[in-house]
């Protein structure tokens, strides 16, 4: 599975914007797409997921009412929409994906998969 993200750049706070991942490949239409984030200094943060073969999704708790993760899967695209922005949210973001989904919980770092190569977003204050 490759997977190319698109988005990303340098927002003032309160500011918006939208990433996306398309995935090529094997992909698995029962899988998990998400993103995850890695802020300087800072231990990586799993962002956002969404279950490719029913919709549901996880939010980390710093993001839950301000970031939007969708999915066109017949594009096997995912998006994340990112609003009122915060300099906390400067970080480099990574689209990851995985096959099935884990029912309780999103996905650790060791397991996902597949990895984009990372988009850097600066958020200014």
């Amino acid at each position: 599975v490759q997977l190319v993200e698109s988005g990303g750049g340098s927002v003032p706070a309160r500011g918006s914007l939208r990433f996306s991942c398309a995935a090529s490949g094997h992909t698995y239409s029962s899988g998990s797409m998400g993103w995850v984030r890695q802020a300087p200094g800072k231990e990586c943060e799993g962002v956002a997921t969404v279950y490719r073969g029913g919709g549901r999704t996880y939010y980390a708790d710093s993001v839950k009412g301000r970031f939007t993760i969708s999915q066109d899967n017949a594009k096997n695209t995912v998006y994340l929409q990112m609003n009122d922005q915060e300099p906390e949210d400067t970080a480099m973001y990574y689209c990851a994906a995985r096959p099935g989904w884990i029912l309780s919980r999103p996905p650790r770092l060791y397991e996902w998969n597949y990895w984009g190569q990372g988009t850097q977003v600066t958020v200014s204050s």
